[in-house]
């Protein structure tokens, strides 16, 4: 079967959403097409069995950077009940089982002051240097390890070795944090779903051809276009095959583009123990290098479980042993945190499992040493600007890695599609 459109949108993520939706808008043909079985993309948001009915955000949570962020005006524009997750999270910092003494916990904000003071102009100094190497002059103090894990392996999902210490600046987050309640995946299925329109499920792109008219050859068939616009992963994208080849520029800014890892982990309550912790509490914990922790944050706005995040190469070391290994990875750093008794009020945890979903394998994409400039390489049109690669992974705003990033982007890319295909020769 051959199908014919002006633009083809790969991906039905937000990227891929907003993209479909802006072609449809300017009245040019689309077909989106996805994967899975599901669109979202990243964003998925269920209501696990055990969890008393809570739903559940496996992926992404927040809408950061609120004040630019789009999603957050479609949202309330909507009617949805935008939450200011800012105003109602609160912060315990510990040593290992108990809290930090006001001396201690003092110590650790003069520590970030430090840490600000030394690695923020480095990171705008050449030549661009991995993450953990900034962290060097700074290791003789005892939060040291705690920053590098927070800032580059659970924010940023990535390796502290391999991680560019510019794309860290020029993607370090600011403004507040909202939610939506509901979830973020079930909003976005729920309210920019329509506005995308139809959606082919279960399409995957196996072979793009790009050197005369677009076509993509799918498992269901083949599809003709003028253009097309690619928002997978960069873990996926490798795996789709091109002819002819990447061009060298954006072929080797997708090698600088790998995916980093952010696993989380939802341990449910199973009795009316909370642990003695209110809602909206986050635990952090003193970080020793070379050992892998975890952060939690307990019974989000009530809901009636535990949220846990590990990343970085911790995430992809225990994604290799398999979700009980990781579970139980889990319940052990929440005795450390809350003592030995601290599991028995608690369920069978739920393991995300993006590391190994051949639809993502990863969680969103960092840029490794020497390649902060790759997000953009790698979202140059090409091919008369035919052919564009949009998403989170080559958002150049600041907002990589997040769904207000990857909306822009997507909208971006339509735009440049429709511009190159009113530039094209009528023939």
């Amino acid at each position: 079967m051959i199908t014919d459109c002006d633009v083809v949108v790969v991906g039905a993520g937000v990227a891929g959403l907003a993209a479909a939706a802006a072609v449809r808008a300017a009245g040019r043909s689309c077909v989106l097409i996805e994967a899975s079985g599901r669109i979202g993309g990243r964003a998925l948001t269920t209501t696990p069995p055990g969890f008393g009915g809570a739903w559940f955000d496996h992926g992404a949570t927040w809408l950061h950077a609120a004040e630019r962020n789009p999603l957050v005006g479609i949202a309330e524009a909507a009617g949805e009940t935008v939450i200011d997750s800012d105003k109602h999270r609160n912060w315990r910092l510990q040593i290992g089982e108990r809290a930090a003494t006001p001396a201690e916990a003092a110590g650790f904000e003069a520590f970030r002051e430090r840490f600000e003071a030394v690695v923020r102009p480095r990171a705008r100094a050449e030549p661009d240097i991995a993450f953990a190497e900034a962290m060097a002059p700074l290791r003789d103090d005892p939060w040291a390890a705690t920053v590098e894990l927070w800032e580059a392996a659970q924010i940023a999902a990535a390796d502290p070795v391999r991680f560019s210490l510019r794309d860290w600046d020029i993607n370090d987050l600011d403004g507040g944090n909202r939610i939506v309640e509901g979830g973020i995946g079930a909003f976005i299925a729920r309210r920019l779903g329509p506005a995308a329109g139809a959606v082919s499920l279960e399409t995957r792109a196996e072979r793009i051809d790009w050197a005369g008219p677009i076509r993509v050859e799918t498992n269901r068939g083949t599809i003709r276009a003028e253009a097309a616009i690619v928002t997978v992963s960069t873990g996926v994208l490798g795996r789709i095959a091109f002819a002819p080849a990447l061009p060298d520029a954006h072929q080797a800014a997708l090698d600088g583009l790998p995916m980093g890892l952010l696993t989380k982990i939802a341990i449910p309550a199973v009795s009316a123990d909370r642990l003695g912790l209110p809602d909206n509490i986050s635990l952090r914990r003193q970080a020793v290098r070379g050992v892998p922790m975890m952060s939690f944050m307990a019974w989000p706005f009530g809901r009636p479980y535990l949220q846990g995040f590990v990343g970085g190469p911790a995430a992809w070391a225990l994604a290799k042993e398999g979700a009980a290994a990781t579970a139980d990875f889990a319940l052990a750093q929440v005795r450390a945190l809350l003592g030995a008794d601290a599991t028995r009020s608690l369920g069978a945890p739920l393991v995300t499992g993006w590391a190994g979903d051949a639809n993502f394998l990863g969680s969103y994409a960092y840029a490794t040493v020497g390649n902060a400039g790759a997000r953009g390489a790698l979202g140059t049109p090409f091919a008369d600007g035919r052919m564009i690669i949009a998403g989170e992974a080559v958002c150049t705003d600041g907002l990589a890695g997040t769904l207000g990033g990857a909306w822009l982007n997507g909208v971006q890319a339509a735009r440049n599609a429709i511009a190159a295909l009113r530039a094209a020769p009528q023939g």
